[in-house]
């Protein structure tokens, strides 16, 4: 393992607000599920972060939002140690992260105690549908532990993803709020815009577009 990805894993372990998780730990019960009021200290609506890298976004809106709480899940440490690192540093108190599978997420959430997702730049998974995080099997997840009327968000250079997605929705019968397929060429002025991610940048400065959708399930 290479010195600087070992020292991210060491540091990882220092931060309070970081919490990772074994396919075990989940299925001997994790010990915030049903209690992240208590974690944050406050009963603050709670939005997560599935996949969030780096975590641009959870750094980002947790400084915008400071009404709510967000928890940023990914399985890749070292590079979540950055976003861990950076709200930690900044004492942000309305920021955490889970390093994790989030095909464990059921095991991470009681009922009704989300209150909304986005999903940034997920792998596509163009050959496995149930791995996609927006297939059916895991919005049936998201339903176990978001409130009604929570919100959804994706954000996708995948053309093909964004499609399968709307096809989704669709089919399921869920409320398609908003879409574009060129969020920089269009009229959003929202949350959406306040950060881009690393691969966001990536993707736009090879003039991909991408692609942003909204909907309840």
């Amino acid at each position: 393992m290479p010195k600087k990805k070992h020292a991210r894993f060491a540091e990882n372990a220092t931060f309070p607000h970081l919490f990772q998780l074994s396919f075990d730990d989940i299925q001997h019960g994790f010990e915030m599920k049903g209690k992240w009021v208590e974690f944050f200290g406050n009963v603050k609506p709670i939005i997560l972060e599935l996949g969030c890298g780096k975590g641009e976004y959870i750094v980002a809106l947790s400084a915008h939002y400071p009404e709510k709480n967000f928890i940023g899940i990914d399985i890749k440490g070292a590079r979540m140690w950055r976003g861990a690192k950076t709200t930690f540093e900044n004492n942000v108190k309305n920021a955490a992260f889970i390093r994790t599978r989030i095909d464990q997420i059921e095991g991470l959430f009681a009922e009704n105690e989300v209150d909304g997702i986005w999903i940034t730049f997920p792998d596509p998974q163009p050959t496995k549908e149930r791995k996609r995080l927006t297939s059916p099997m895991f919005l049936n997840r998201y339903k176990k532990f978001l409130k009604p009327g929570s919100l959804i968000h994706l954000k996708t250079d995948n053309l093909d993803f964004f499609n399968y997605t709307l096809s989704t929705i669709n089919k399921e019968g869920y409320e398609l709020l908003l879409h574009t397929f060129d969020l920089y060429n269009s009229n959003l002025e929202d949350d959406v815009m306040l950060t881009q991610t690393h691969y966001e940048k990536l993707f736009l400065n090879q003039g991909v577009p991408i692609k942003y959708l909204r909907f309840r399930i």
